[in-house]
């Protein structure tokens, strides 16, 4: 069996189709890893939620930024935004089916010796910390008070983690460190409004840039940065959202081999 992770789809399905195809992946003897967010600004995201659920046990996924947003949304907590494109998933017959399916779905994976997460792990965390840590939120979505989670969900604060928090800030800064983050300072403080670009605030750095970083030594698959472009970000990094949605390819990545697979749009 061959294992695939596929950068941030958004609702671009044709376009996963496409690469799938390019591949020649064959779910019978495949599995195919997201690396979240694959809901929101393409205009497939009901079709991409049908297929990937309906590939059963050939394929796992970690829950992206967006992707909780669509839950949020489905809990009452949020209302959709004029960038979304959320309404045809909201609206489907199976919705319920779909979104109790995308709750379930875990902030980490580990899958032959990768670490698999949307936004990146923190320079403070180990990744025996970091899994521990997606598991208290784990634990909270999949609960009975789920809604609870997500009522807290949206916030910058706090800026840094603290073993001595409590939720439901440390669900909240669980959530963003895995899902959002992309500039830190060396002990993890947070920044959460720079965007658009790899150039750091003062004071900060990419997540993974930081000497001492405590998953150096580990192989990392993540997302959600599309200002990154797929660049070389240094050994055991592997960047996947070269953001396809915003005119860029589509990557895919053999995790047997550590090739490369892209489409265009």
């Amino acid at each position: 069996m061959t294992h695939y992770a596929v950068g941030d789809i958004q609702g671009c399905f044709e376009a996963l189709i496409k690469l799938l195809a390019k591949i020649q992946f064959d779910p019978d003897q495949d599995c195919l890893i997201s690396v979240g967010d694959l809901v929101n600004r393409g205009p497939q995201s009901l079709e991409t939620l049908r297929y990937c659920k309906n590939l059963g046990d050939s394929f796992a996924t970690v829950l992206g930024n967006h992707d909780l947003h669509l839950l949020a949304i489905a809990h009452g907590i949020r209302n959709p935004t004029s960038k979304d494109t959320l309404n045809p998933i909201l609206e489907a017959s199976d919705k319920d089916e779909l979104l109790d399916w995308l709750q379930q779905q875990p902030l980490l994976l580990n899958v032959k010796g990768y670490t698999i997460v949307h936004a990146g792990i923190p320079p403070q965390w180990s990744i025996a910390k970091a899994e521990k840590l997606a598991n208290e939120v784990n634990c909270a979505l999949t609960s009975e008070n789920s809604g609870a989670y997500f009522s807290a969900m949206y916030g910058n604060y706090p800026l840094l983690w603290s073993d001595d928090l409590y939720e439901p800030a440390r669900l909240r800064v669980i959530t963003n460190y895995l899902t959002r983050m992309r500039f830190c300072t060396a002990d993890g403080e947070l920044d959460l409004d720079t965007k658009s670009t790899i150039i750091p605030p003062t004071g900060h750095k990419a997540w993974f840039s930081h000497s001492g970083r405590k998953t150096e030594g580990n192989k990392i698959i993540f997302g959600h940065w599309a200002a990154l472009e797929g660049r070389d970000c240094g050994d055991n990094l592997f960047p996947l959202d070269t953001g396809y949605v915003w005119g860029g390819p589509m990557r895919i990545m053999n995790l047997d081999t550590e090739e490369y697979i892209h489409i265009n749009p």
